[in-house]
């Protein structure tokens, strides 16, 4: 995926979670995060093969990876009865990363269920095109790309960005 699609899911997150203005902070926090298990792509760097279990879309893309994120996530809530619901938020935010790149049309799939398994898995239907990495977002596959997320993500990224009703 391009991107668009992970930082939409943060941004609707953020959203969710702060139940009063501004959301900001709150949205690009659950953005950040929902991008974090890219950095896995640093691996090429040191030569880690794609397909290796820490390798891009390995174990960073895992759903244990989720939780363990979601878990560290728990001691930033404001009040202790806000804990639950951010650890849950952060959880989902981070998983959806994995699986929204089993719904890409390329690459190897995701490790989802690493250390279990190292196995890569794609969804039954992947309706989204894989990304070209790097400068090849530069190419009319990447602008392909990036129009079919703004488009299939439009939902997330009006609600995330809507403007709230004033309060009186």
């Amino acid at each position: 995926m391009a991107s668009l699609g992970h930082v939409a899911v943060g941004l609707a997150a953020g959203r969710l979670h702060a139940r009063r203005d501004p959301a900001l902070r709150a949205m690009l926090g659950f953005s950040a995060l929902s991008l974090l298990p890219d950095l896995d792509v640093i691996g090429f760097a040191f030569g880690v093969p794609y397909g290796a279990p820490l390798g891009h879309r390995g174990a960073s893309h895992s759903l244990l990876v989720a939780l363990l994120l979601g878990a560290l996530c728990v001691p930033l809530a404001r009040a202790p009865a806000e804990r639950l619901r951010l650890g849950v938020i952060a959880f989902g935010v981070a998983a959806s990363h994995g699986l929204l790149d089993t719904l890409t049309d390329g690459g190897l799939g995701a490790a989802l269920l690493w250390p279990f398994s190292d196995a890569r898995l794609f969804a039954p239907l992947r309706p989204i095109p894989v990304a070209p990495i790097g400068a090849g977002m530069l190419s009319a596959r990447g602008l392909y790309v990036l129009a079919v997320e703004a488009i299939a993500f439009a939902p997330l990224w009006l609600y995330g960005l809507w403007p709230r009703p004033a309060r009186e």
